[in-house]
């Protein structure tokens, strides 16, 4: 990279006071600041290095002479203000080899780039527009510089050099207080050369406005204090493609990038993005269009190789052809592409017909517009207009696939007409880049316009003042304006406009070609749903209709969890069933929710129902079979009493204490009833109720036997000579003993209903599918004292009838009460461990049993000998017989 080096031939002492003027002077852009890569050098080096040569040099010289070449722009046109610009206006710079023993000769460019001289006559086209203009600069007028970088780091930065410095072979000591070459420079298209551009041109103040560098990078305004953009940075594009991708639930996807910083940081920001989005990366292959035929070679067997059938190319246009050429070659055809702004409207792709297999490609493309009168403009460029440009004649001779240089069929006349012509150049149907070359020329021009109004106010005259670049760069922080196009433009702190894009589709044309159907948009500014997309209309790859599938395994339906495959993305995963009373609802869940305590799983695992309410109920068999045999003991309880009332004058009812016995019947009775009131629903009453009574009506019926086993043991020891024991337990005192122990029992039942009584309870931790309704006892001190009592007066009764059991009378009735306490304590020593064990309905089945069971032997064991006597036996129903020994 030639550098500027001059040659001094004056004074030493002299020269060197002037150029140490020279570089103090703010109107005077330095003129050695070079970037190599991303490194850059100051300008006191080359300030020591001018010193030691102008120590050096004969003291003659007056003048400092270029070594080097200078370099030229393409176009130019210089007027009161002028404005640089740099394009790729070809597409390959031309590499030589040098032998250093001669100058080198300026570099060629080679392949014609028609955007991209359209994008340098739109630019044309601004400024000649803004001249016209009466209210935009009113008697100032504009000029232009541009370059060509054809595609070239090295070029891009001689160009901004040279617009800084301005191309004079030589250099005087009044060269210091000209104004600027340019005060603001348009470009580059590539992100990679504007880096390099935005890098040296920066630490002067000398504003960088692109219209198609879309890296994030250059948002950093620590690095790039002066650049600005009017196209949106790839920050966005990339977030924005990655919620497209979700949006169509493409979870799996390949990428293919350029090599630079365009693709690299592009791809960068979509992963960052996409992994926020849950979507996964499959491989990412980097390629350049001047990479050898076997790296698109192997990208190509990757992309075969992928299961991802959604491939994302970030990647430049430039880069994009040889990878299709090899596509194409291999009759490629499967792929859903999602493209970047760089391609996705490329009239060059569109309109080549081999190229079919882009069909269905989706991308967003930069809003487009219509720019009036840009097309006459552009038809009337002719090389007449400057006949020494070589850049216009090579364009007419492409263009036109003639010659100036030979004459006949194949040589130029100058007659043709571009009117007639439809290419890329002439199309004016999609302004999307174009427009924002057009708004960067606006942008710099507002600019300038607010800065001499506040110069002239300030100074209360019409003198044109000419702007520094530092002033430039300050007004331009805070242009704000609306173009022609109706957008309003200005830029945020890190000199970023809006962001705003068109969703494309890539449709087939009648002619064979494609053309851009616009499906979507995505604006970063709307307040809510930045992504809108009208999928009706998207016509997919290979021309279906149906939307393509990307995933890395299938969608996990309902009712079921994702399981991250050990080693592999988090896209790639197992479905796994929930457990029992947890759910998913939705498709692709990472976990599976437990219902609330109320609700469990049903079969499918997609839904919270309701639990079973478990309770023993009178509909079910169990119930309805307790509740039969409570009736068929309260029936034959009721036969008994009125079988003892028809023969209450016999001997057999007056010999076994009648009024105990219908108290005990009655108590019986109150027994088998006692057992409905633990069928059914819980409620705060039934809760109360059937364990007082319960305890209540036991208590009554065992205070009875006890007073009939008393009343034999009395009666025994009255027959002896000289007792007077029947005395001291007689019809009132047996009565009183019932009361006494009932009333006990009843005392016990008031406090534990005060305290802390049974309440109805839902039981959801025995089962979890289940809710079982039941009794809580409450205080369970209270329930162990009821059935502690109730068991103490069951031994009692059991102890005295066991030494009764063998006295010397006919009918012994303490053996029958005997065995029915035996019976009794059986039951209810039985019962307490299954009480304790039971689950569920079954606790309260084993109480209802406990109590039908117990209330039967009473009877039966008690009455059933009697009833056999009275009914059968009539004839040992006689005083004579009860009395005898």
């Amino acid at each position: 990279m030639p550098l500027r080096t001059f040659e001094y031939m004056t004074d030493k002492a002299d020269i060197i006071n002037k150029r140490q003027h020279c570089f103090a002077s703010e109107d005077l852009v330095p003129h050695t600041y070079i970037h190599t890569g991303m490194a850059k050098r100051t300008v006191s080096m080359q300030v020591l290095l001018l010193i030691v040569h102008g120590i050096l040099v004969p003291a003659s010289a007056q003048v400092c002479s270029l070594l080097g070449q200078p370099a030229f722009p393409s176009l130019s046109a210089e007027r009161d203000i002028n404005i640089g610009a740099i394009f790729s206006i070809h597409r390959n710079a031309l590499l030589k080899m040098h032998n250093y023993t001669s100058k080198p000769d300026p570099t060629t460019c080679a392949s014609l780039n028609l955007r991209e001289f359209k994008f340098a006559q739109t630019l044309i086209f601004a400024i000649e527009e803004i001249n016209n203009s009466r209210q935009l600069l009113p008697g100032i007028y504009l000029g232009y510089k541009i370059y060509d970088s054809c595609r070239s780091f090295t070029q891009t930065i001689l160009s901004g050099m040279a617009l800084m410095n301005g191309y004079e072979d030589t250099l005087s000591d009044t060269s210091c207080f000209r104004p600027p070459a340019v005060h603001a420079i348009v470009g580059d298209s590539a992100s990679s050369s504007t880096i390099g551009l935005a890098s040296v041109v920066g630490p002067f103040s000398l504003p960088v406005i692109s219209h198609f560098a879309t890296c994030a990078c250059l948002s950093d305004r620590k690095r790039y204090p002066s650049f600005f953009r009017t196209i949106s940075s790839d920050y966005y594009q990339s977030r924005a493609l990655a919620k497209l991708v979700k949006h169509f639930g493409w979870t799996w996807v390949g990428t293919v990038r350029s090599r630079n910083d365009y693709g690299n940081n592009g791809i960068a920001a979509f992963e960052e993005a996409a992994k926020e989005e849950g979507v996964c990366i499959e491989y990412s292959e980097a390629i350049l269009n001047n990479d050898p035929q076997e790296q698109f070679l192997k990208t190509l067997e990757v992309i075969k190789k992928g299961t991802a059938r959604v491939v994302l190319a970030f990647i430049a246009l430039g880069d994009f052809l040889p990878l299709l050429k090899v596509i194409l070659q291999h009759n490629i055809t499967n792929i859903q592409w999602v493209g970047s702004e760089s391609w996705i409207t490329s009239r060059t792709l569109a309109e080549t017909k081999e190229y079919h297999f882009l069909s269905g490609a989706v991308g967003f493309a930069i809003a487009n517009a219509k720019i009036m009168g840009l097309r006459e403009f552009l038809v009337n460029v002719h090389p007449d207009q400057e006949p020494k440009n070589e850049l216009l004649k090579e364009f007419w001779e492409i263009v036109f696939q003639c010659s100036f240089r030979y004459s006949g069929s194949d040589g130029c006349t100058g007659s043709e007409r571009l009117t007639e012509l439809q290419n890329e150049y002439t199309d004016v149907s999609e302004l999307r880049i174009a427009n924002k070359v057009y708004t960067a020329v606006y942008a710099v021009a507002y600019t300038l316009h607010n800065l001499l109004k506040d110069f002239r106010s300030s100074t209360n005259s019409s003198k044109i003042g000419w702007p520094i670049p530092q002033m430039v760069l300050k007004y331009m922080k805070d242009v704000r304006f609306t173009v022609k196009t109706g957008e309003k433009i200005f830029f945020d702190e890190s000199g970023d406009p809006v962001a705003r894009y068109d969703l494309v589709n890539w449709q087939p044309a009648e002619d064979g070609s494609l053309r851009f159907e616009h499906v979507g948009l995505y604006d970063s500014s709307l307040p809510s749903e930045h992504l809108q997309v009208n999928q009706e209309h998207i016509l997919w790859a290979e021309k279906s209709g149906q939307l393509p599938v990307s995933l890395c395994s299938e969608t996990c339906p309902p009712g079921t969890r994702k399981a991250v495959q050990k080693g592999r993305p988090v896209c790639c995963y197992d479905c796994i069933p929930c457990a029992e009373g947890e759910i998913s609802n939705g498709t692709d869940s990472s976990d599976c929710f437990p219902c609330d305590l109320e609700y469990w799983s049903n079969e499918r695992k997609d839904r919270c129902v309701l639990k079973v309410v478990e309770f023993l109920s009178y509909t079910e068999i169990m119930g309805m079979v307790f509740c039969i045999f409570s009736f068929i003991g309260v029936l034959l309880t009721a036969m008994v009493y009125f079988l003892f009332y028809l023969h209450k004058e016999t001997s057999i009812v007056r010999a076994n204490n009648s009024e105990l016995s219908f108290l005990l019947l009655f108590s019986l009775s109150l027994c088998f009833l006692c057992s409905l009131t633990f069928i059914g629903q819980p409620t705060e009453w039934s809760c109360m109720l059937r364990h007082t009574t319960f305890g209540i009506t036991f208590v009554l019926c065992i205070s009875c036997v006890l007073g009939k086993t008393i009343v034999v043991l009395m009666a025994f020891r009255a027959t002896l000579p000289g007792s007077n024991v029947m005395k001291w337990f007689g019809p009132a005192q047996q009565r009183l003993s019932v009361v006494s122990l009932t009333l006990m029992q009843m005392i016990i039942c008031v406090l534990w209903l005060t305290i802390s009584p049974p309440f109805p309870y839902m039981n959801l931790s025995y089962y979890r599918e289940k809710i079982i309704l039941e009794c809580n006892l409450g205080s369970a001190l209270g329930f162990w004292a009821v059935l502690g009592y109730t068991g103490l007066l069951s031994i009692m009764c059991f102890v005295l009838a066991f030494l009764a059991r063998k006295l010397p009378d006919n009918f012994n009735e303490a053996k029958f009460i005997t065995f029915s306490m035996l019976i009794f304590c059986a039951v209810w020593l039985t019962f307490i461990p299954a009480y304790v064990s039971s689950p569920g309905k079954f606790i309260v089945a084993v109480q209802i049993f406990a109590i039908l069971a117990s209330s039967f032997g009473l009877l039966f064991c008690i009455f059933a000998p009697k009833c056999y006597i009275i009914l059968l036996k009539p004839e040992k129903n006689t005083k004579k017989q009860m009395m005898r020994k």
